[in-house]
């Protein structure tokens, strides 16, 4: 392993990684020297983001709600690379509003994605992590997921949902080599929130009301290249002018 560069090397696997958050963790993983597998649903996207990355990368078109899609990801991992480091679950998808008004095939369409997508990552990726002895996971959480937000009741019932998985799974993983842990932004202004525009973003960040996704991805880095008898558990993160 290069000490000044513990993530030179490593291989990556992204759910998610089409845009927003997970794009610039590709991206900021990619710069340090990590191989990284891309996955999300739309090949075209990905294909566009493989382009924009500085090392190898495999990309595979991947729908977390179904689980084929989800073991062929880390198999084509394992068949191409020989080994999963780190698996950075990060695919998810967004609802808010009055829960009474809601459509209940969207709010569990959510909970599919959100909380069994994750759990379809982590199973697979832990198959190959055990036996090394060694690996990383970093689920994108939320800080719905550590207080109840009543304009997203759905979302942050499955953002709670990963906190208590995270949590019960690190417990399990004590003494086995493998780090778990979850990052838990506040707004983020990209694509989830139908974000794009460059000028609307530095607005929200220069005003306080918002983060870049690659704030987020510089506070996965940070959990990613601690020593490894350190485990960042929970890194809660949010705008300097959210009251929340």
């Amino acid at each position: 392993m290069n000490v000044d560069n513990p993530l030179d090397g490593k291989v990556v696997v992204i759910t998610g990684a089409s845009s927003g958050i997970g794009l610039a963790i590709a991206q900021d993983l990619s710069r340090s020297g990590a191989k990284v597998v891309l996955g999300a649903r739309s090949t075209e996207k990905l294909s566009d983001v493989a382009k924009t990355l500085s090392g190898e990368a495999l990309t595979v078109t991947t729908d977390v709600t179904i689980a084929g899609d989800v073991e062929n990801l880390i198999e084509s991992a394992i068949t191409r690379f020989q080994r999963i480091d780190i698996l950075v679950a990060n695919a998810g998808i967004y609802t808010g509003g009055d829960f009474a008004d809601g459509d209940i095939e969207v709010f569990t369409k959510l909970i599919d994605t959100n909380v069994n997508g994750v759990m379809r990552a982590i199973k697979g990726a832990l198959v190959h992590m055990l036996p090394q002895g060694t690996g990383d996971i970093i689920v994108t959480s939320s800080v719905s997921g550590h207080q109840a937000i009543p304009w997203e009741p759905a979302y942050s019932a499955s953002k709670h949902a990963v906190q208590s998985l995270v949590h019960g799974i690190r417990q399990q993983l004590v003494g086995t080599g493998v780090r778990i842990g979850a990052v838990a932004p506040g707004v983020v202004l990209n694509d989830i929130w139908q974000i794009t525009d460059a000028a609307t973003i530095e607005k929200g960040v220069a005003e306080g009301t918002g983060m870049r996704s690659e704030d987020v991805a510089d506070a996965v880095h940070f959990m990613l290249t601690r020593p490894r008898h350190v485990n960042i558990r929970d890194l809660v993160l949010l705008p300097a002018n959210q009251k929340i």
